[in-house]
């Protein structure tokens, strides 16, 4: 066992409410050459928020065809980001591990734009 534990401030609940994390099913993927690290460009629907579009750095663990329909968790609310010549508009959430990204599952379909509670 580690002797290290990490240190970890308290947010309130008021804060976590302002993290609109949802969940979407991914409706297409592309190749992103451009990106520093290996990277996709991915679609999602999150359904009454609409199609979003990312830059994820999955492509160590993930193919294009194992993404398609699967559904995902996404930050919506974060501003739009540039990542060299793409507009990120959600944040793909997952864990790093050392093989790669491991996207955060749905263990059951819930239906899109469904909130994380």
């Amino acid at each position: 066992m580690s002797e290290h534990i990490a240190q970890v401030s308290e947010i309130s609940w008021a804060d976590f409410e302002k993290v609109l994390l949802v969940a979407g099913t991914v409706t297409r993927v592309e190749p992103f050459p451009e990106a520093r690290k290996p990277a996709w460009k991915v679609w999602a629907d999150f359904g009454p928020y609409g199609e979003r579009k990312t830059s994820a750095q999955i492509a160590a663990l993930y193919s294009p065809e194992s993404l398609i329909g699967r559904q995902i968790v996404g930050v919506i609310n974060f501003p739009e980001k540039q990542i060299g010549p793409f507009r990120s508009q959600f944040l793909l959430t997952g864990f790093h591990t050392e093989h790669g990204v491991v996207i955060t599952a749905i263990e059951r379909s819930v239906p899109n734009g469904a909130r994380l509670a």
